[in-house]
C-alpha cells in the first residue's frame, strides 16, 4: 500500500472514532497502529475538532495531513469495530479497498433504531425519578418528557443547528413540560420531574473523557472537553430556568 493511502486509512480510522465520542489517546494509538502495521513511521496529534498526521514517505520526506472535525456523537459500536480493525491489521493486513471498505462500513452503523432510542431516552428518567424517591406518576411524567426532549433534540440535530442551541431548547422543553405537569397534578414535586428529565442531557461522556485526557497528560483536550460540558450543562440549565421563570408565574 502506498504512503498516502496508509494516511487516509489511518485517517479515516481516527475520524470515525473521535466522531464516535472516543478518547484522544484511543485516536492517536489507532492512527499510530495502524501507519505501524504497513511499516509506516508516523507522529499523530489529535484535538477534539481535528487530527493532525505526518509520516515519512518511501523517499524520506515528511508528509503531513489535516482532518478537520466537526461533528462528535456517541457510538460506542463504532469506538470497538475500529479498535478491533486496527489490531486485526498486525496478523493480517488489507489492501487498500479492502481497509477502506471496512471502515466505510463501520461508518455506516447507526446504533440501534430511533424508536429503541426514544423509549430508552424515557426509561433513563423514569428510574431516575424513582431513584429520587419520587411516586410512580412522577416516574411517568418524566418517562414522558424525556421521550419528548430527546425527539426534540434529534430533530434540531438534523436541521444543523449550532449544538449549544439543542441543549438550550431540550432544556426550555423540560422545564415547559414539567411546569405543565404541575399545573395538572400540584401534588407532584417539580423539581424532582425536572431533574430526572434532563439527566439524558448532562454531558456525562465528556467529562469521563475530560479526566482519562488529562491523566494521559492530554491537558489541552482535556480541558477543551471540560469546557464543552461546562457549556452543555449551562445551556441545559439556562433553558429550564427561562421555562421555570415564565411557567411558575401561572402555576
Amino acid at each position: 500500500m502506498k504512503t498516502n493511502q496508509v494516511i487516509e486509512v489511518a485517517l479515516k480510522a481516527g475520524e470515525i472514532l473521535l466522531t464516535g465520542g472516543a478518547e484522544i489517546y484511543r485516536v492517536e494509538d489507532t492512527v499510530t497502529r495502524i501507519c505501524g502495521s504497513y511499516n509506516v513511521r508516523a507522529e499523530c496529534f489529535v484535538l477534539p475538532t481535528g487530527i493532525f498526521i505526518t509520516v515519512i514517505d518511501s523517499e524520506g520526506n515528511p508528509v503531513s495531513i489535516i482532518r478537520r472535525i466537526r461533528k462528535r456523537t456517541v457510538n460506542l459500536e463504532q469506538v470497538e469495530k475500529v479498535n478491533s480493525f486496527s489490531r486485526s491489521l498486525k496478523d493480517r493486513t488489507l489492501s487498500y479497498q479492502e481497509a477502506m471498505a471496512g471502515l466505510k462500513d463501520i461508518a455506516a452503523l447507526d446504533g440501534y433504531g430511533y424508536v429503541l432510542k426514544l423509549i430508552v431516552a424515557g426509561i433513563a428518567p423514569f428510574v431516575y425519578a424513582l431513584l429520587f424517591r419520587g411516586t410512580v406518576l412522577e416516574a411517568c411524567v418524566s418517562f414522558l418528557i424525556g421521550i419528548v426532549i430527546y425527539a426534540i433534540k434529534e430533530k434540531i440535530t438534523q436541521a444543523g443547528v449550532f449544538e449549544f442551541f439543542e441543549y438550550f431548547a431540550s432544556g426550555v422543553a423540560a422545564g415547559a413540560l414539567s411546569t405543565l405537569a404541575i399545573k395538572l397534578f400540584p401534588f407532584m414535586d417539580l423539581y424532582r420531574i425536572i431533574i430526572a428529565s434532563i439527566i439524558i442531557l448532562l454531558p456525562g461522556l465528556a467529562i469521563t473523557n475530560a479526566m482519562k485526557d488529562a491523566l494521559y497528560g492530554d491537558i489541552v483536550s482535556s480541558m477543551f472537553r471540560l469546557t464543552e460540558a461546562v457549556f452543555v450543562a449551562a445551556a441545559v440549565g439556562v433553558g429550564v430556568a427561562i421555562a421555570l421563570s415564565v411557567g411558575l408565574r401561572w402555576i
